[in-house]
């Protein structure tokens, strides 16, 4: 048995239950883990809201840490004892778990375990961004949106550290100075500022590459506005609701654009991939190149506080739940 957050319906922070629930034995391919902490992403949100439905009910929760205490037959990723972390797989807002041994990456000696949920689904996913959606380098501008938040920090440092220029934005004075002193070397007041005169004044009428957008309906289409001709705009997220539907000849005349929408599952599907992935985020937390911000630390059974926070855009930075309240 273990403590669970689990939902029962599609609803608000409020439809998070805390339940006690069966934790089976591993099985073939599977190892039993328990947790020491956990992330709180906002693929999070958009389950419990029924934007990606799942099947009633479900333990929330994409991301976490945590030790090996037993594994199933034909196991040979993982043993028992070891620090693991994990991703993409729902499930995580408990105190223990099954799951599939695939998905579980060695944590390093150097990276503590509240690190490591707090960024092992936001590294990950800033690792595709910046180093093969559209690998960035050294020429490059980019336009980061939410750049304080836990995703964007991770991102725009990494971004910064292969030679592009980032722009970010962000919604509040304490959220530009936190952006800037994370790899951002212009961040725009989106509250009090034009982003898309902005963003065309600094860089001199050109526009960026790359624009980097987990917003959603409130930054469509100015993103599209500050593409130089044959940039690329990236929409990974819909904080404040989806893209509106739009004609592919709006990208023509806009210059030519490239559009997509990845997902963080199809770059990691791949073992060789999540491996390779893993220890770059790893590597780049371990020798300072990115700095890990957790924004908050609240128990386990408050996932609905946290998602509020969440929503609310109160965060700058990760929040993590630890089992048992610690």
């Amino acid at each position: 048995m273990a403590q669970a957050v689990r939902i029962h319906a599609a609803g608000g922070p409020e439809a998070l239950v805390v339940d006690t629930i069966d934790v089976p034995a591993p099985g073939e391919g599977e190892a039993l883990i328990r947790h020491t902490a956990i992330g709180v992403n906002f693929i999070d949100v958009y389950q419990r809201q029924g934007l990606y439905p799942l099947p009633f009910p479900f333990v929330g929760g994409n991301e976490g840490a945590g030790v090996v205490e037993a594994i199933g037959p034909g196991v040979t990723e993982v043993n028992v004892g070891d620090r693991v972390a994990y991703c993409m797989a729902v499930g995580a807002y408990a105190e223990r778990r099954t799951i599939a041994s695939r998905r579980l990456v060695r944590i390093p000696e150097t990276v503590p375990d509240d690190i490591a949920a707090a960024v092992i689904l936001k590294g990950l996913t800033a690792e595709y961004l910046v180093r093969r959606t559209r690998p960035l380098g050294p020429g490059d501008t980019i336009l980061f949106h939410a750049a304080a938040g836990a995703t964007g920090l991770i991102a725009t440092q990494w971004a910064s550290s292969l030679g592009a220029t980032v722009i970010g934005t962000a919604g509040s004075p304490e959220k530009v100075a936190l952006a800037l002193a994370h790899g951002c070397a212009h961040v725009i007041n989106y509250r009090t500022e034009d982003f898309v005169a902005r963003t065309k004044e600094l860089t001199g009428g050109r526009g960026v590459d790359v624009v980097y957008d987990s917003v959603g309906a409130d930054t469509f289409p100015g993103s599209l506005d500050v593409l130089r001709p044959r940039g690329m705009f990236v929409s990974f997220g819909q904080s404040s609701g989806l893209v509106p539907p739009f004609a592919p000849r709006l990208l023509s005349l806009k210059g030519s654009l490239f559009m997509t929408r990845p997902n963080l599952a199809n770059y990691v599907a791949d073992r060789g991939e999540l491996e390779d992935a893993a220890a770059a985020l790893f590597g780049v937390i371990a020798d300072g190149t990115v700095r890990v911000r957790i924004d908050r630390r609240l128990p386990l059974a408050s996932a609905g506080e946290a998602h509020r926070a969440l929503e609310a855009r109160e965060t700058s930075g990760s929040v993590v739940l630890l089992p048992g309240g610690e």
